[in-house]
C-alpha cells in the first residue's frame, strides 16, 4: 500500500486516536485526514473545501492535482458485476455515494450493514450508493465477480448496484476513480487510503465531499439529506 502524504493541515490528535485502530497498513494512512471545527461530519478528508484551504498554502516543488472542473462523473461509463457497461449519466440528477468495498476487511460488516440501511431510506428520494469492489488493501477482496455480489446481495441484502472490480490506485487505476480523486483535490490526486472510503457526488454529477475509511455512512446521513434538499 502506498504511504500517506502528510496533510499540510495540522491533524487532530482525533485522527491520531482513531488510525491507531485500523489495520496496520491504513493506520499511517489515517493520520492524513484531519478533523476542522464544526464540519457536519467531523473530518474533512480530501473535502474540496480542504483542498482549497491548502491550495492557499501550497509549498514550492510539490506536485498538487488539480481539480478536474471541465468534467463531471455523468462523462464516465462502467461495468457493472455481471460485466455489462453502464453509462453513469443513467445518475443524472441523483446524489451518489461512491465506495470501494471489500468482503474480508474489518469494516466490512458495519459498512455494508449501514450503507443497505441508508440506501433502503433515501433510495425513493434520489440517491443511489455505487459500490466499486477492490483487492488493493490487504487483498480482502479477493473472490471473482460472481462472489462478491453473491456475497453482498445475500450476506447483507444490498440492493444497491455493484460494479466491476477495479484498482483505485496505481498505474491501472479505473478512470472513474482517477475522476474522483483529482476531483477532491490533494497532493498527487491524494491516493484512496484503505477499504470503505467514501465520495458524495450532488445531482451534477461534481464531488462534494470525501470521507476516510472510519468515516460510517450513518455518520455521513446529514449531508446526504442536505444534498437531497438542495
Amino acid at each position: 500500500m502506498a504511504p500517506a502524504f502528510t496533510s499540510l493541515l495540522p491533524a487532530a490528535t482525533s485522527a491520531a486516536a482513531t488510525a491507531s485502530r485500523l489495520p496496520s497498513a491504513a493506520a499511517g494512512a489515517a493520520s492524513a485526514f484531519v478533523r476542522l471545527p464544526h464540519h457536519p461530519t467531523g473530518w474533512a478528508g480530501a473535502s474540496v473545501a480542504a483542498a482549497r484551504t491548502a491550495a492557499r498554502r501550497r509549498a514550492p516543488g510539490v506536485a498538487y492535482a488539480t481539480a478536474a472542473t471541465d468534467k463531471s462523473i455523468y462523462d464516465y461509463t462502467v461495468k457493472d458485476i455481471d460485466g455489462k457497461d453502464v453509462p453513469l449519466k443513467k445518475f443524472k440528477n441523483k446524489v451518489l455515494l461512491i465506495v470501494n468495498v471489500a468482503s474480508q476487511c474489518g469494516l466490512t460488516t458495519a459498512n455494508y450493514t449501514e450503507l443497505s440501511h441508508i440506501y433502503e431510506k433515501y433510495k425513493t428520494q434520489g440517491f443511489e450508493i455505487l459500490a466499486f469492489p477492490c483487492n488493493q488493501f490487504g487483498a480482502q477482496e479477493p473472490g471473482s465477480n460472481t462472489q462478491i455480489k453473491q456475497f453482498a446481495c445475500t450476506r447483507f441484502k444490498a440492493e444497491f448496484p455493484i460494479f466491476d472490480k477495479v484498482d483505485v490506485n496505481g498505474p491501472n487505476t479505473a478512470p472513474i476513480y482517477k475522476f474522483l480523486k483529482s476531483s477532491a483535490g490533494g497532493f498527487l490526486g491524494d491516493l484512496v487510503k484503505w477499504n470503505f472510503e467514501k465520495f458524495l457526488v450532488d445531482k451534477n454529477g461534481k464531488v462534494i465531499e470525501r470521507y476516510p475509511p472510519t468515516t460510517s455512512p450513518f455518520q455521513i446521513e446529514k449531508d446526504i439529506q442536505k444534498l437531497l434538499v438542495a
